[in-house]
């Protein structure tokens, strides 16, 4: 963990969970020269209606990979199987010595409430990892870290048992072209499997150019929702003026689990932020 060069991990259950939740975030880390690293906790081996096995483990992975090499980060993809994860002692231990290996400043991965079992386990991971990456006897064959980097919450839109609290807000319009860019490097999730998934495959053009165009509309209405949804924070942070002028924004939550984001921290993590 380092003052002057920032390390941020991003742990997430499938290959595109972190450019999804996060690309802003990273795509700004990376443009002033910090680490990024995007872990997969699963190989993706679920996500598509008429590909298995390890074809699309593979094209997934090359996936991962393209995206994260738009903005220079670095991309892994796991071998625990997509749909079947687990918050067991072997996946922790893994996770351990992820967070030990990397050294990570700031770790952003999945509320433990989330739709998805797969999210739901990786959430849970990183919280009973976060105090045993300080001690020595649990993986000792990686050195333990002398203490918790800040943890966040990737955004989500469920409200049981409570809703995302916004802790950070990063405006990200101007990063909606990178992170649109890495995006459609996961051709077989977003022209694929989730418009099958969605019922909309009919929507999909099939035009390169057109296919891009469609998901830019689509990923900045997501996007846009989001902003709207915590509008009132934005505003309580920014101010009326600036508040009401961000249409884009992507917004975390900090683990109470982990070290805690004081104004020393904060400024540190997030020099963007102002």
């Amino acid at each position: 963990m380092s003052d002057d060069n920032l390390r941020l991990l991003i742990l997430g259950a499938h290959p595109d969970d972190a450019e999804y939740h996060a690309g802003g975030l990273a795509t700004k880390y990376r443009r002033q020269g910090h680490a990024v690293r995007m872990v997969s906790l699963t190989d993706g081996s679920a996500g598509h209606h008429q590909m298995r096995g390890q074809d699309l483990i593979e094209r997934r992975r090359r996936e991962a990979a393209s995206a994260a090499a738009l903005i220079g980060a670095e991309s892994e993809v796991w071998n625990y199987r997509d749909g079947f994860l687990q918050p067991g002692i072997d996946v922790r231990l893994d996770v351990i010595r992820e967070i030990r290996r990397f050294q990570p400043d700031l770790v952003l991965t999945h509320r433990p409430c989330d739709y998805h079992p797969d999210h739901r386990a990786v959430g849970q991971l990183v919280q009973d990892a976060s105090y045993m990456v300080t001690v020595p006897s649990i993986a000792p064959e990686v050195p333990c870290l002398s203490r918790d980097p800040v943890v966040g919450y990737l955004p989500d839109r469920f409200t049981v048992p409570r809703p995302l609290r916004a802790d950070v807000i990063v405006e990200v319009g101007n990063d909606l072209e990178t992170l649109v860019n890495m995006l459609a490097c996961h051709e077989s999730q977003f022209f694929e499997w989730l418009p099958f998934n969605q019922g909309i495959t009919h929507e999909v053009p099939v035009e390169v150019t057109a296919r891009r165009e469609w998901l830019r509309e689509s990923f900045a209405h997501h996007l846009r929702s989001l902003t709207n949804r915590f509008r009132a924070d934005i505003i309580a942070y920014h101010g009326p003026q600036r508040g009401e002028a961000i249409e884009f924004a992507e917004v975390f939550e900090v683990s109470e689990y982990a070290a805690p984001l004081d104004d020393t921290a904060r400024a540190r993590l997030f020099p963007f932020v102002n």
